[in-house]
């Protein structure tokens, strides 16, 4: 008989800390990107750097974690459109909310398309982001509303396209990424165009 690991709860002012280190890194991550160091983000917490490290042992392990919530948060939004009575509105609201993530995330394309990308939490939630993103690209080309050519990994690359297309202006645009959605949109859903090579 083995017996289990004995699994000690955090200390109320150590549930303190982690949560003031998590809010902390997600907007250092947010507004500044991947590149913020852990300095910056313990500051920001206003705790020890080497606090930050018992909590994470690395610094791609607090990027992976922080990411993983908004990546998880999306993955429930696609959950959601998937009962949409209109599926091709299900599959654009989803991208909305992917691109809409992008613009107020700095760190989330980053970490997607590069930065921690290999880290094993990213992965599955990668995987879980492709798994919905093929279930309502299907579910709408099933319904008839988009090419039948149009792939899951077709939206994953147009999500992140639109959103890089439309960064350079978002400072005094931050809104212009909708007009690049709705061209990708029309180009989807183009009747009677030759097929996609």
């Amino acid at each position: 008989m083995t017996n289990a690991p004995v699994v000690k709860p955090l200390r109320s002012d150590a549930v303190r800390s982690r949560r003031l280190l998590v809010e902390a890194a997600a907007e250092a991550f947010a507004e500044h990107g991947a590149a913020v160091s852990v300095s910056q983000i313990a500051e920001r917490a206003g705790i020890g750097k080497g606090t930050v490290f018992r909590h994470f042992p690395t610094k791609e392990d607090l990027l992976a974690a922080i990411i993983c919530e908004n990546m998880y948060r999306l993955v429930a939004v696609g959950e959601r459109l998937l009962a949409a009575d209109d599926p091709t509105s299900g599959l654009r609201d989803f991208m909305g909310a992917a691109i809409e993530m992008q613009t107020k995330d700095r760190a989330f394309c980053q970490v997607v398309h590069g930065e921690a990308c290999e880290h094993p939490e990213v992965r599955l939630g990668q995987e879980k982001l492709d798994a919905v993103t093929e279930a309502l690209t299907d579910r709408a080309r099933r319904y008839g509303g988009i090419r039948p050519e149009v792939t899951g990994q077709d939206i994953m690359l147009l999500m992140s396209g639109i959103y890089q297309t439309a960064a350079p202006m978002l400072a005094t645009r931050p809104q212009l990424w909708r007009r690049y959605l709705q061209l990708a949109f029309d180009g989807m859903q183009a009747t009677g165009a030759p097929s996609l090579p």
